[in-house]
Formats: C-alpha cells, sequence, structure tokens
C-alpha cells in the first residue's frame, strides 16, 4: 500500500489518510469533519479511540463536526447544534437531549 497514489485508494482509505496526514504535524486543534464516512465499524471505533487517546494524552482539542449521534455521543465531551450558522443548542454532551434532537436535528 505505501507505494500507492492517495487518489487510488478508496473513499475510507483517503479518509484515513487524511487524519493520518494531520496528525503528523502535531496539531493542538485537530478539526474532524465526518471522520467515520466511508469507513468500515470496526474501523470507525479505532478512530474514535484514537481521538480519545490524543485528547487524553496529548492534550488536543478536536472538533467533531459530525450526524452520527452515536460516535458524537460516545467521543464526545460537548456539543453545539446549529441552525443556518448560529448555535441554537450546547452543553455537555450527556445533555443531550432526545426532546434537543427532536426538536433540531429531526426532519
Amino acid at each position: 500500500m505505501k507505494h500507492r497514489c492517495g487518489g487510488d485508494l478508496s473513499g475510507g482509505q483517503q479518509q484515513q489518510l487524511a487524519i493520518g496526514r494531520a496528525l503528523v504535524i502535531e496539531p493542538r486543534l485537530l478539526i474532524l469533519d465526518e471522520p467515520g464516512e466511508g469507513i468500515q465499524p470496526n474501523i470507525v471505533a479505532q478512530i474514535g479511540q484514537v481521538i480519545r487517546q490524543l485528547i487524553k494524552e496529548d492534550g488536543l482539542t478536536v472538533l467533531l463536526v459530525e450526524q452520527k449521534l452515536p460516535f458524537a455521543r460516545k467521543y464526545a465531551d460537548r456539543f453545539v447544534i446549529m441552525d443556518r450558522g448560529r448555535p441554537v443548542a450546547k452543553g455537555d454532551i450527556g445533555e443531550l437531549s432526545n426532546e434537543l434532537i427532536k426538536q433540531h436535528l429531526t426532519v
């Protein structure tokens, strides 16, 4: 795989490569936009665990943009729900109630 170009990889592999590239420079802030998109579930869980480890051990701050609530609930500490670019709800992840979800996220 090391001899393949990034464009030759699958979508999920490209996503993993992008995360790896971002981590190589040892950032203080990592912005992840749906990091599990197109990746098989067991790898998504590994990504979540690595995110948690980097936060705990390296003091990394992660801004996670995520539509999949189970992933966000498992790996996030806080949440902000935005509507048209403005925050409409925020708090600790444990405060992300079904009522807030229904009010702001249900179609």
